[in-house]
């Protein structure tokens, strides 16, 4: 009977874990949809902007935005976009690797001299590196609690501003995109300096008549690409992390679904086992005393 209290109290232990999990998924599930349509809108907008930009600078000579100046990249700058909270499978395991293996490929002279740093967005990322003596010079945990366009250019103007004084030479940001609720990308883009994209000789140029010139207008569009190229990749995290939880948590519900089938099978045979025996007890002890 001890068994069958076991047994008995990890069924109990196990559907209650399964409504947790559940429950996850649901809440997971509504935040994805509204993470979702907030990273598909921003989506095209950014591309194009991240276009236009490209061709209109490229019909200036002599562009000479401190933002565009490629320099031997001596100190780097990392910004690392991971979860505040766990139980999201391998999304902020993966995001954190890659940023690993990013630092060990094209940054380990930097990284061996001091001369890389850190910017978290995420609590997860930020316990991470700060345990094992990173130089960590920023921590944003709190963009997710208000995550909108205004908070995340606060730390794209920090960054801006490091890198036209020259703290930083180079500026990288490693996340996942999202591309669906069961597909994140781990991404690793260079956020600065800006460079001119390659040409594709299929696509045809358009010809912007700009007002009042193009050298204001791309003093203006700069600036605004790179808060938007940042805006985008947390809100690519941010609708990964979710739909990361939300297929972590139903993974999760449909194992506590199977482990219930194995305990109540279990605990049916134990059950079955003890009231066999209890009749075969019976029974002996009638026959002992019909014979007696």
């Amino acid at each position: 009977m001890a068994n069958l209290k076991e047994v008995r109290n990890r069924i109990t232990s196990v559907t209650s874990t399964q409504q947790i999990t559940k429950a996850m998924k649901m809440v997971s599930a509504a935040k994805l949809k509204r993470a979702t349509n907030a990273i598909v809108q921003l989506r095209p907008y950014a591309n194009k902007l991240r276009d236009v930009l490209a061709q209109v600078s490229a019909s200036v000579e002599g562009n000479d935005s401190p933002f565009t100046q490629d320099r031997v990249p001596t100190k780097v700058l990392i910004i690392v976009v991971t979860s505040n909270r766990g139980l999201a499978g391998a999304f902020n395991a993966n995001a954190i690797k890659a940023t690993n293996n990013l630092i060990a490929a094209k940054y380990a002279d930097q990284f061996a001299k001091g001369d890389v740093s850190l910017i978290a967005i995420g609590k997860r990322g930020h316990d991470f590196f700060s345990r094992r003596n990173f130089n960590v010079i920023g921590n944003h945990n709190d963009l997710f609690n208000n995550l909108d366009f205004e908070n995340v250019s606060k730390v794209a103007e920090y960054v801006m501003n490091e890198f036209e004084e020259g703290n930083i030479d180079r500026v990288e940001v490693v996340y996942n995109q999202f591309r669906n609720a069961a597909v994140q990308i781990l991404t690793s883009e260079q956020l600065l300096p800006l460079l001119p994209e390659k040409k594709n000789e299929d696509v045809v140029e358009s010809d912007y008549i700009i007002e009042p010139s193009k050298e204001k207008i791309i003093a203006e569009l700069i600036p605004k690409s790179i808060k938007t190229q940042l805006y985008k990749a947390v809100l690519d995290s941010n609708a990964s992390e979710h739909g990361a939880r939300m297929t972590a948590m139903d993974k999760a519900t449909d194992n506590a679904g199977d482990l219930l089938k194995a305990l109540k099978l279990s605990y049916n045979q134990a059950r079955q086992a003890a009231i066999t025996t209890e009749l075969t007890e019976i029974v002996s002890g009638a026959a002992a005393l019909s014979n007696g």
